[in-house]
């Protein structure tokens, strides 16, 4: 397996892939829907974009604190353009 995360020279990539597998098992529970559609909106959230910087230590945060930055994230994004429609 290449090594996908570093956090001051410490292969972090296990941690980081339970850790998003977590994510979005929460979020296709509660949203009912199949994982690999979670995983795919998860993906392209920024939420996800910032995750992946593994300098800024949100990745230390709980499952539960990085869905609700995903579901603000979300939010936000419909509260701007209010002509989308919510799936959630």
């Amino acid at each position: 397996m290449e090594t996908k995360y570093i956090y001051k020279g410490q292969d972090i990539t296990t941690d980081m892939m339970f850790k998003i597998e977590h994510i979005v098992n929460i979020l296709a529970e509660r949203d009912k829907k199949d994982f690999d559609t979670a995983f795919a909106e998860f993906l392209a959230s920024k939420t996800y974009k910032i995750l992946q910087k593994t300098n800024n230590l949100l990745w230390t945060e709980s499952s539960e604190f990085i869905v609700d930055e995903y579901d603000r994230e979300i939010n936000e994004k419909y509260e701007s353009c209010p002509k989308l429609i919510k799936t959630q």
